[in-house]
């Protein structure tokens, strides 16, 4: 049983410093069970892992994007080196085949940035309790998924991309790097990344070689 007077150590990883002061910020105003100490904090996926290993936080609130990687990554790396760390995804992007991949990596919840700081106390202190996270609905969709697999990507999903979106993942079909993306349409290698989350995300993809291959299948097959 863990100790009530014994804080409860969280890592906070996201590229933006005004996101991680906001989150310091509102887990100060809380008071739950247990109190709440922001450990550290990081930026990317680099820095995620290698104060996840020095600090040995009882949580890590963990971005899917990030300049480096994605959270998803992350979370595979810290929870393979600290089993006993639990993982807290918290982004703005939902999406089942993100949920699926975060849980597969060991993620034991997966939160909106919306979540009100209560609702972000509570689940903070479920996992680093080893409590279950994920609400009953959630709980059961991502069972169904591990049991049948994520859907497996249609050429109808690429209808769902924007403008922007495929003229990336035209260039990737083209075997370009995300740095000769970005030089060709005028973007950071970041923002390139960005958009390749999302498009992973909308073909219910893992791979960049997946995407490709489904772009130039439904090209080819207009022909």
């Amino acid at each position: 049983m863990s100790n009530p007077a014994t804080p409860i150590r969280v890592l906070v990883v996201d590229d933006s410093a005004l996101v991680r002061h906001g989150i310091r910020a509102a887990l100060a105003t809380q008071l739950g069970p247990r109190p709440v100490q922001v450990a550290a904090e990081a930026d990317s996926v680099a820095s995620a892992v290698r104060l996840a290993t020095e600090t040995k936080p009882d949580v890590v609130l963990l971005d899917i994007r990030l300049p480096d990687g994605t959270g998803i990554d992350a979370c595979r790396e810290i929870t393979q080196r600290l089993p006993e760390t639990a993982v807290l995804m918290l982004t703005s992007f939902a999406g089942d085949a993100l949920l699926y991949d975060s849980v597969v990596a060991g993620a034991k919840g997966y939160l909106m940035k919306e979540v009100d700081p209560a609702g972000l106390l509570d689940a903070i202190t479920r996992a680093a309790e080893g409590r279950p996270v994920l609400t009953p609905d959630v709980a059961a969709k991502v069972m169904q998924m591990l049991r049948s697999g994520p859907p497996a990507a249609t050429e109808a999903d690429l209808s769902k991309l924007s403008l922007q979106e495929r003229r990336v993942l035209a260039l990737v079909a083209t075997g370009r790097t995300n740095r000769a993306i970005g030089d060709e349409l005028g973007l950071s290698e970041n923002t390139v990344k960005n958009y390749l989350v999302n498009v992973f995300e909308k073909l219910r993809v893992k791979r960049r070689s997946q995407a490709a291959a489904l772009f130039i299948q439904a090209n080819a097959d207009r022909k």
